[in-house]
């Protein structure tokens, strides 16, 4: 018999503690797994590479009030411009307020939106029969997926914030990796619709020739427009998803806690495993030194257990942190950014080196003391 196979079968002796073991630190772990890859998809991820070239313009104010149209042509003409399209939420309901009919819908240019969304995948044909149909709207593939919908199609949406309800007919499926699940719209058929909102967009999207021009468009934009009755902000597209994050508050604080909190939680449940193991074991350990097994021999089992336990608990708890974010971005009530989270090996990799590690700091302290057993002493012992 191998050290590996005596540290493994020993570590499962116990089968009900050893097994709540694994199965507290896998779900620890599962928490711990989660976390990461909310703080990865929020704070780390910097998208595709051509979200990269696209800055958002907004009211400097609030989101809640728009901006007036001729701020379009204004942006074109700055250099490094190359393409600039309105965008407003329109924020209306698909058939009802149930979760599964919730998917968020965007006013836009079709002449100009995928020169922006170059990263959206749309058939020249459909591209073409979206931009020549006012009443038409593209959407994503899976979103296409969930309910049925195909080319040709009508749908119809209720109006919550604008007094209309458009009747839009499906003409171009575009695809995008993650899935983004939007329907997009022309802006005109609510302008026609809406007298009040003729003349303005919520906010512009703005396509820049190369990453290094960012900067400088950005400055050069809110420059342009900071004596205007309508300030501006502009930022990268990532620093506009992580505004509406900042809504919810302190997120990094509060993943950080949640985080310390699964740690210090593995520390305790493997240390008080490894420290039952021990002193259950008193005498064996005993015989183990009487057959020549130096301090350091025992030391490594007792450690090598702690490890083994945390490992198996960690592997558990990423398969399902992993699965259950499949499940979510493909169910038909994940709504918005829940739909771009995904496992990545990084983030396995850390958490499984977080559960190497806790169990080589919980199964420490026991495995030491337990080297140091007197033989005689050991051997005496009753328990």
């Amino acid at each position: 018999m191998t050290l590996g196979s005596f540290v493994v079968r020993s570590a499962f002796r116990n089968r009900r503690r050893s097994i709540l073991t694994v199965l507290s630190v896998g779900f620890s772990l599962l928490l711990l797994t989660l976390m990461m890859t909310i703080w990865r998809s929020f704070y780390i991820d910097q998208g595709a590479p051509e979200s990269a070239k696209r800055v958002i313009t907004r009211d400097k104010v609030s989101m809640a009030f728009f901006l007036p149209s001729y701020y379009r042509e204004k942006i074109r003409a700055i250099p490094g411009v190359t393409a600039v399209v309105p965008m407003t939420w329109f924020g209306g309901k698909y058939i009802d307020d149930r979760p599964e009919h919730s998917f968020t819908q965007m006013m836009t240019d079709p002449d100009e939106y995928l020169k922006v969304a170059s990263d959206k995948i749309v058939p020249p044909d459909q591209l073409l029969a979206w931009q020549r149909d006012r009443a038409g709207a593209m959407v994503d593939a899976e979103l296409a997926k969930q309910y049925g919908w195909k080319i040709g199609d009508r749908v119809t949406i209720l109006g919550t914030i604008f007094e209309v309800n458009p009747v839009l007919t499906i003409r171009a499926i575009y695809t995008i990796t993650p899935p983004a699940k939007v329907l997009y719209f022309n802006s005109k058929y609510v302008e026609e619709a809406v007298p009040w909102f003729k003349g303005q967009a919520g906010f512009y999207d703005t396509h820049v020739a190369t990453e290094q021009d960012v900067p400088a468009v950005e400055s050069a934009i809110d420059q342009l427009f900071h004596n205007a009755p309508a300030p501006t902000k502009t930022e990268t597209e990532h620093a506009f998803r992580l505004s509406f994050v900042a809504r919810l508050g302190n997120v990094k604080a509060f993943i950080l806690s949640i985080c310390g909190a699964v740690v210090f939680t593995i520390l305790l449940v493997s240390a008080n495993t490894m420290a039952m193991s021990t002193r259950s074991r008193t005498r064996e350990i005993a015989v183990l030194k009487t057959l020549g097994f130096t301090r350091q021999r025992v030391l490594s089992i007792f450690v090598g257990e702690s490890v083994a336990l945390s490992l198996l608990g960690g592997i558990l708890g990423i398969l399902a942190a992993f699965g259950l974010l499949k499940l979510v971005s493909s169910s038909p009530v994940a709504v918005g950014v829940p739909a771009g989270f995904e496992v990545t090996y990084a983030t396995m990799a850390v958490a499984l080196l977080v559960a190497a590690i806790v169990g080589v700091l919980s199964g420490s302290l026991p495995a030491y003391h337990a080297s140091r057993i007197n033989i005689v002493e050991g051997l005496r012992h009753i328990g």
